[in-house]
């Protein structure tokens, strides 16, 4: 089981066949506010269930959304081996033969009807023919896969194709006149929504729970690469990962993906991938077999207060862009590093986080306009989108803000053979740190042992002489901008002296 520990809360993520579910008031004001004079603002209240709730929804959806078990073999189809960690995993999450933490539920693993050395989630029929979307981690590592629909007819499925980064997956199994549940269009979700979600908890089929939207365009937090997940409160537990999260009209608005626990079950925090990631992904993985991304070719962190400041940026929005391919698009349309990309193709950016949805989301090919403040000024480009490969890398910020600038660090000269083994390409510049002193200030700068130190407030620093005579010549109570190198990826750091 994947685990994410942020703000004290341990994240659980299914990862071999289990995983997550999600789902999705007005009131009046207070008398006091209409004897001031001012005018009540109406509020639209949500649609309340019928008297007999959503049976009717129920029934449409249920019969699409399906059953998956896999068989996990020592070689999956490509010849390689599955990971030991991956296998940890799956036997930690489901608790070994007994089901998931000693619950023995139908088909459960080691159960009758299971299968050796697999397990269960959920998957939705999107297609007539048999196109069966689903969780990435519910199939991955498999060499069989067994599809179950709710009338008990099993069909062997053939794995399409595969986004880890999105943690999507395509699965087609061989019918006709298949029961489908429709697209929806997730863009107009809103907090507060009633939605219910359709899975397998526990090996429990078309088990249908009902929440709220808990929150829309939930990022950063470290389950995929790509994440602009809908939030829910909904009751979800191993199994209903891949299963379907549903509008009040029976429409597909996501697909559950994972969960917020420190038990490994159900505690009001889940999150699905919306269909507007979803959608396309699906008919992109259809068509070729692959996923098509846009790509920018720059490596892009958020804006602090600190370093807006040091950009002559008053508000702290916009993409910083810490790296600059010089083959890639941006490269290619004149972005440099240092730049803030604040508008794309008309849109606001927001963050680092704003930027790379819109640009993931672009036709390869087509022509953007950005706008970027460079030195204070506004200026506009032009830029070709490329296509992404699976090798980009895109730099994140890991440093919090700084107090202080290079107390307590050690640096040294960087040579080729430490560069190539820091990860860095090209030219061998800069000084790599090869110490930083516990609770220093060069610690609570954000710097770490094997940064490549590359500029100081925006100058070029080539070996420990540059860098001593930048250091030596900042002041008390400044503002200290620095360039730093880490695994490869470039990322700016702010500190005061």
């Amino acid at each position: 089981m994947k685990k994410l520990v942020q703000n004290g809360v341990v994240a659980s993520l299914a990862i071999a066949t289990v995983g997550a579910v999600l789902i999705w008031g007005g009131q009046s004001l207070p008398s006091s506010h209409a004897s001031n004079g001012i005018q009540p603002t109406a509020v639209a209240l949500p649609v309340a269930p019928a008297a007999n709730g959503f049976t009717e929804v129920a029934r449409a959806v249920t019969p699409a959304v399906v059953n998956i078990t896999t068989v996990m073999g020592e070689k999956v189809s490509d010849g390689r081996k599955i990971p030991d960690e991956l296998r940890d995993r799956m036997e930690e999450f489901f608790g070994g033969p007994g089901g998931p933490r000693g619950f023995r539920g139908p088909q459960g693993p080691g159960e009758p009807g299971g299968h050796r050395g697999g397990g269960q989630g959920s998957g939705v029929i999107v297609s007539p023919d048999g196109y069966v979307l689903t969780n990435n981690h519910v199939i991955e590592g498999a060499q069989e896969v067994t599809v179950t629909l709710p009338d008990k007819r099993d069909f062997k499925g053939t794995i399409v194709g595969t986004d880890p980064k999105t943690d999507l997956a395509v699965v087609k199994i061989d019918g006709k006149d298949l029961p489908t549940v429709v697209w929806g269009d997730a863009t107009k979700l809103q907090v507060g929504e009633y939605v219910l979600a359709v899975g397998n908890p526990f090996g429990l089929n078309s088990t249908v729970t009902l929440g709220i939207v808990s929150a829309l365009g939930r990022g950063r937090m470290g389950i995929t690469q790509y994440e602009d997940f809908i939030q829910t409160d909904a009751a979800i537990n191993p199994g209903n990962s891949g299963g379907a999260l549903v509008n009040t009209r029976g429409e597909l608005v996501g697909i559950n993906t994972a969960i917020f626990s420190q038990t490994g079950g159900y505690q009001g925090v889940g999150f699905a991938v919306p269909t507007s990631m979803g959608k396309p992904i699906y008919e992109s993985l259809i068509k070729s077999g692959k996923v098509v991304r846009g790509y920018l070719g720059v490596g892009i962190q958020d804006l602090s207060q600190d370093l807006a400041k040091s950009f002559g940026i008053k508000h702290a929005k916009g993409a910083l862009v810490s790296d600059v391919k010089e083959e890639g698009p941006a490269g290619q349309a004149g972005l440099k590093q240092g730049d803030v990309i604040t508008a794309y193709q008309g849109t606001p950016v927001e963050d680092a986080v704003a930027l790379q949805r819109l640009v993931t989301r672009t036709v390869v090919g087509m022509k953007v306009p950005v706008k970027v403040i460079r030195d204070g000024h506004e200026k506009d480009l032009t830029v070709t989108i490329g296509e992404q490969m699976d090798t980009t890398k895109v730099a994140k910020a890991e440093a919090g803000e700084a107090d202080y600038a290079f107390a307590g660090v050690a640096v040294q000269d960087l040579d080729r053979e430490t560069a190539k083994e820091l990860g860095i390409e090209g030219k061998a510049q800069g000084v790599v740190v090869t110490g930083v002193e516990p609770e220093s200030g060069a610690e609570k700068a954000g710097l770490m042992t094997g940064d490549v130190i590359r500029e100081i407030n925006r100058q070029p620093v080539k070996s420990v002489k540059e860098f001593e005579k930048a250091s030596s010549a900042i002041k008390k109570g400044d503002n200290v901008l620095i360039l730093i190198n880490r695994h490869g990826n470039a990322l700016f750091l702010t500190a005061k002296v």
